[in-house]
Order: C-alpha cells, then sequence, then structure tokens
C-alpha cells in the first residue's frame, strides 16, 4: 500500500500525459497485490464468502484449461459450504494473483497500442508539416498543378489549373510548375482533412464505450486526420504522373479539390485496420471466456483433467464453477445404492 501511495502522489510535471498511465497501473497493480495479501489472513468465513468473487475473475482472465482454474471449479461449492481447507486458501490464493496478473498484462497491451498510436499520429503529422513547410518554399519541385486542355482560341496558348487558382490561356512555352503557388500543397491537406473528418464521423458508430483507463479510441480516430492530409497529397500526385489511367489532366480547380477530399476519405481503408485492431484489443480486457459463451464445452474441459477423479455428490454437479446459486447445474449426481433388506433383497426406493 505504501508504494500504492508513492505512485499516485508521484509528480511527473510535463510527462504525466505519457507516464501518468503506467503510475495508474502501478497504484492497482499494488492494491490488487495487497488484496490477494489479505486473502491469506481473513478467516475461513470470510474466504469462502469471497469464493464465488475469486471465481469470477478467474474465469474472466484465465483460459477455461488453465489448471488453477479447473481445480478451483472443481472444489468451488466445496468451499462455499465451508469445508475449507489449507490447501484451498492456497489455491484460491494463486488463482486471484494469476488472475490479477492477466488483467495487468490486458491493461499494459491496451496502454502499449495508445502510445504506439499516439506516436505514429505524431510521425505523420510531422512528415505532413514538412511537406507544407517544403512546398511553401520550394513550391515548383512539388507542383499540384494540371494542363488539361490546350485553349481552343489560341493555339499556343494553354490552361493550368492548381489547387489555389487557375491560370487560362498560359503561353505554351512557360511550363505549369512555374505557376505553382506556396499555398498549394496546404490547401490539398486541408482538403484532405475535411475527407478524414467526414470518414471519423462515419466510424463513430462502430465505438463502443469502454471501462478501460486510455482512450484508444480517441487515439485511432486522431490518426485519421494527420493520415487524410497525406494520402490527398500522395493521391494528386500520382494523378499528375499520370498514375492513373484517364485521370492525368484534372480540368478545374474544383476538381483538384473534390479529388483531394476524396483521397483523403479513402486513408479509412487502412486506417480502419488499425480501428479492428484496436476494438479487438479492448474485447481482451476481461474478455468473456467459453465458460460463459459455451458452458458445455466448458464442463466437459474442467471435468477432464488429468491425474484427478470427478468427486461424486454435490462437489461434481458444479463443474463450471458456479456455486449453487449460480445458476442451473451442469453436472450429474451419482445415485446411491439403496440398502439390502433383511430378507437379502433390494429395498424398492421411495417416490
Amino acid at each position: 500500500m505504501k508504494k500504492a501511495g508513492s505512485a499516485a502522489d508521484e509528480d511527473f510535471g510535463w510527462r504525466r500525459a505519457w507516464s501518468g498511465s503506467a503510475a495508474r497501473e502501478g497504484v492497482w497493480s499494488n492494491i490488487r497485490s495487497a488484496e490477494v495479501m489479505l486473502l491469506q489472513l481473513v478467516s475461513d468465513e470470510e474466504a469462502a464468502g469471497r469464493a464465488s468473487e475469486v471465481m469470477a475473475l478467474v474465469k474472466d482472465h484465465l483460459e477455461t484449461d488453465d489448471p488453477r482454474r479447473v481445480r478451483l471449479a472443481r472444489r468451488l461449492r466445496s468451499i462455499i459450504s465451508g469445508e475449507i481447507s489449507p490447501s484451498d486458501r492456497d489455491l484460491m490464493v494463486r488463482a486471484l494473483d494469476a488472475a490479477y496478473n492477466a488483467l495487468d498484462d490486458e491493461l499494459a497491451r491496451v496502454r502499449s497500442l495508445r502510445n504506439i498510436l499516439w506516436t505514429a499520429t505524431f510521425l505523420v503529422l510531422f512528415g505532413v508539416a514538412g511537406l507544407a513547410v517544403y512546398g511553401w518554399f520550394f513550391p515548383q519541385s512539388l507542383s499540384m498543378c494540371f494542363t488539361p486542355k490546350v485553349d481552343p482560341g489560341n493555339a499556343g496558348g494553354i490552361d493550368v489549373v492548381c489547387p489555389t487558382a487557375e491560370h487560362p490561356n498560359v503561353p505554351a512555352g512557360i511550363p505549369a510548375s512555374d505557376l505553382a503557388e506556396p499555398r498549394d500543397i496546404l490547401t490539398v491537406e486541408i482538403a484532405g482533412l475535411a475527407g478524414a473528418a467526414l470518414t471519423v464521423i462515419a466510424s463513430l458508430r462502430r465505438i463502443r464505450g469502454t471501462d478501460s483507463p486510455y482512450m484508444l479510441p480517441l487515439a485511432s480516430a486522431v490518426l485519421k486526420f494527420p493520415t487524410g492530409a497525406l494520402s490527398a497529397f500522395l493521391g494528386l500526385l500520382l494523378i499528375r504522373g499520370a498514375f492513373v489511367p484517364g485521370l492525368s489532366d484534372l480540368d478545374s480547380r474544383a476538381q483538384v479539390l473534390g479529388w483531394a477530399a476524396a483521397f483523403g476519405a479513402a486513408q479509412h481503408l487502412v486506417t480502419r485496420l488499425v480501428d479492428d485492431r484496436a476494438q479487438m484489443t479492448l474485447a481482451e480486457v476481461g474478455r468473456t471466456t467459453d465458460a460463459v459463451v459455451d458452458a458445455e464445452r466448458a464442463a466437459v474441459k474442467e471435468s477432464d483433467v488429468p491425474g484427478e477423479t470427478r468427486a461424486p455428490g454435490p462437489q461434481a454437479a458444479f463443474q463450471d464453477g458456479a456455486g449453487p446459486h449460480e445458476g442451473a447445474q451442469e453436472g450429474t449426481r451419482e445415485k446411491e445404492p439403496a440398502d439390502d433388506g433383511a430378507d437379502g433383497t433390494r429395498a424398492r426406493a421411495g417416490p
């Protein structure tokens, strides 16, 4: 508890946004360790009362075929009924400690993915800003201007279309790149940001709330904005290089900005994979294991433990770890033979 208190009181200053999450994990990890230690010290009655809570945590964070979960499930009814032995208490302590360690690992994976997404967002944003600055000082080298057609009224003149301006009837001897403006790349990137914003709004319908302490869906959504700006620039660059057949020349400034917005929205084809990975990682925190999804399969797994035999009577009636107040029985109770009568014949069982 002293370690938890020191982690909670630690002042990270400007590093809090990055390191504060790890400190939070340290607080909860030490608190959970204290709970595990307390389970070793409480009375048998209190340990029996916490057996269902421990089993619920074990089901959420340990696999179905984990030996600690299997043995605790087989002993759960006896523990709840008060028949708890020192080995049962040790089993509960080890199972609870393993469940808490699994929870810490799950939260650490969420934090790691969150940090990766924010780092990727910063790097992409840095690249987009670098392109805008370079295009501002050297607009001719990254020209976004197109020459759609020759002016019919003047065989020697051409039309030049740039993201920020249109130049009709330009003499044929002047390269189109000489008419590029410093704001061209920045304008294209802003149009790409607008297209990316539309996909962020559309993706909100797939985002579910989470009790995780990390805003992982927000990190995956923010990544779309600089990615949209970058994809808009690259898309127009491919069109200008005649990489896309039939789209080598755009006729107007509106078409240039429209295609920039379309390419900005197209980044969703790539970032959607990031969204799926984020949702999958969040789903792994406290995931519902097949003890709940497929109770019959879990009961079979937990009852077929090598080296152990199924105990008769009530103890084998709850193979999935459910106590007498937690659901229907999944095992079967062995029938006791009736006593023989005085005349050597087997007595008939009552109704």
